[in-house]
């Protein structure tokens, strides 16, 4: 055992002492190579140490344009994507409104009729083809309304606002709807209002007792 720790101990420290080498090693060459530009700015003569300062110079005047143009070029192109996505919110819904202003022309031309007319029927005429007008622009966009009476409850789909008792259907099933639904591609808009079936009280509380 005592053997066998010394060997381990002695690996060790050649590790150590090798890792100390080329580490030394490595110091000389850097050494080496400063001593060489030295030497070689040593050899260089007044006038050609100037014109290496100039050219130095100049390379650093280059770099600093250089960065100050990018610089300038990463500003106008943060203002650009700042000015098109304020473009993009602002004018967002500019498509879907285009396409309600028929609908909004025909409302016009409804309550304009409406005073001048007295037929009930064929302002109601009028209004249900807006009507239509105006749920097929939305069904262009992916919005339309879903059925809700006679489908079973679904608190995904539905808002109940009240119960009614009921044999004529299924409990739990929707009997009246107060406002409709709606989704927005497949993405649920608005839950449908409804009024939700129930079995009769008096047939519960015989279910029960039997």
């Amino acid at each position: 055992m005592i053997k066998i720790e010394t060997n381990e101990i002695k690996t060790e420290e050649n590790k150590v002492k090798k890792a100390d080498i080329d580490s030394e090693r490595s110091q000389e060459v850097e050494a080496e190579k400063t001593a060489e530009n030295d030497d070689a700015y040593a050899e260089l003569s007044k006038e050609e140490l100037v014109d290496l300062v100039k050219q130095k110079d100049a390379e650093l005047s280059e770099l600093n344009d250089r960065y100050l143009r990018l610089a300038a070029e990463l500003d106008n192109a943060r203002k650009r994507f700042e000015r098109e996505r304020q473009e993009a919110i602002a004018y967002a819904n500019e498509q879907i409104i285009r396409e309600l202003l028929p609908v909004i022309d025909n409302l016009e031309r409804a309550v304009q009729h409406a005073d001048e007319d007295t037929d009930v029927k064929s302002l109601l005429e009028g209004v249900e083809i807006t009507l239509r007008s105006f749920l097929a622009t939305l069904e262009r966009f992916g919005c339309k309304p879903f059925e809700s009476v006679g489908k079973p409850f679904d608190p995904a789909y539905h808002e109940a606002i009240m119960q009614q008792e009921t044999n004529d259907h299924p409990e739990n099933t929707v009997v009246q709807e107060y406002q409709k639904g709606y989704v927005l591609n497949d993405r649920l808009l608005r839950p449908a209002m409804v009024v939700v079936a129930k079995q009769p009280k008096e047939e519960a509380d015989g279910d029960g007792n039997q």
